[in-house]
């Protein structure tokens, strides 16, 4: 369908209140990229500079070559599904999906024929005479995503579609989604969201926005097995990664490290140089890669204060040291209900510890 490129794009209000800035960022046709980050960090604001919606106060947005920074929005050949459904209710679903269509005066061949596809894909046949008020949540939205089907746009985009919807409807409709991706692989979708699950399931690739600007782009499991900085590691998973204090006490294609927090030692296959040894820095492990040991080395020790049992795991909090900034979280598989108010050791494969340095993996600072 499209490809777009975004080059040092930036926005401000009134010239003095940038929101965001250096913005360059390249999308390939029949990608699903999925903008994430925390509340006012510009995701919706980037995504209605895309549509149109919001003017681009620096930088270029191109569309299959074509600069669109002063292109009007219904000259841009993009649909965008909101998080209000934005439905006409005195319109049936019919009606509804074939409005933009019966606008641009295209002939009742054309629509009927538009209109059919698409309800076929979204599965909404048989609820085309309905009025939107006869209709679920989750059918509403298929109803919005339907009518920006119809149009056959070069590019999608979706502002937090699912969430309006109750947790059900929004575990049905992502699915729907995802399926709705994989019958047209060649569109282009741009999803904004909150929800770290439908950003992981859904995208091809994330963009995790931050401080006005992008903090790492990447596959869902890239971001979630080698985050480029302590934000990342923090924002994708939950519980969020733990983040150890400690020093690397000896270097080399592992690196051994000696933490401040429980006073234990641990080892990862981040490499580290000769003039790293003694360096502080921060060693992450995410809580599902925590494991209890009862001799050796450990990276931690600590007394369990909250123990939470959601059955196929268990989440074990421990009381928060003087020198960790949170307290410390270990996901545990099945059930342990007999761990409060015991002292465990706990530790990681190497494979599986981070290691930052003035807030930036290791991994990372050769590029």
């Amino acid at each position: 369908m499209a490809n777009l490129k975004l080059t040092d794009v930036g926005k401000a209000y009134g010239g003095t209140i940038e929101v965001l800035k250096g913005i360059n960022l390249d999308i390939e046709t029949g990608e699903l990229i999925v903008f994430v980050g925390p509340s006012g960090c510009g995701k919706s604001t980037l995504l209605r500079m895309i549509a149109g919606l919001e003017k681009i106060t620096a930088g270029e947005l191109q569309i299959d070559g074509q600069r669109m920074n002063d292109v009007p929005p219904a000259q841009r050949g993009i649909a965008m599904v909101f998080q209000s459904y934005a439905l006409y209710p005195h319109m049936t679903v019919r009606d509804n999906m074939a409005f933009a269509l019966k606008l641009a005066k295209k002939s009742p061949q054309e629509i009927d024929a538009a209109v059919t596809k698409a309800a076929k894909v979204l599965q909404l046949d048989q609820y085309l005479d309905r009025l939107p008020k006869a209709l679920s949540g989750g059918q509403r939205q298929r109803v919005a995503i339907g009518r920006s089907i119809v149009r056959d746009p070069k590019v999608y985009l979706f502002d937090e579609p699912l969430s309006n919807l109750d947790a059900s409807l929004r575990v049905a409709t992502r699915i729907e989604i995802a399926q709705l991706k994989e019958s047209m692989p060649n569109s282009t979708m741009i999803y904004v969201t909150h929800d770290q699950v439908e950003a992981m399931t859904l995208a091809s690739r994330i963009v995790v926005l931050a401080n006005k600007g992008i903090a790492q782009v990447g596959t869902p499991l890239e971001l979630y097995e080698k985050p480029e900085n302590e934000f990342v590691a923090q924002f994708i998973g939950s519980p969020a990664m733990n983040l150890l204090p400690g020093e690397i006490v000896a270097t080399g294609a592992q690196t051994a490290l000696r933490l401040a927090s429980g006073a234990g030692t641990i080892l990862s296959t981040v490499p580290s140089r000769p003039e790293d040894k003694g360096r502080k820095v921060n060693v992450g492990i995410r809580p599902e890669d925590m494991r209890a040991v009862e001799d050796g080395d450990h990276a931690f020790a600590g007394s369990v204060e909250i123990v939470e049992a959601l059955g196929e795991v268990t989440q074990l909090y421990f009381g928060r040291s003087p020198t960790a900034a949170t307290a410390v979280i270990a996901k545990l598989p099945g059930i342990h209900t007999d761990l409060r108010g015991k002292t465990l050791k706990m530790t990681a494969d190497p494979a599986k510890v981070h290691v930052f340095a003035d807030g930036h993996s290791l991994l990372y600072r050769e590029r």
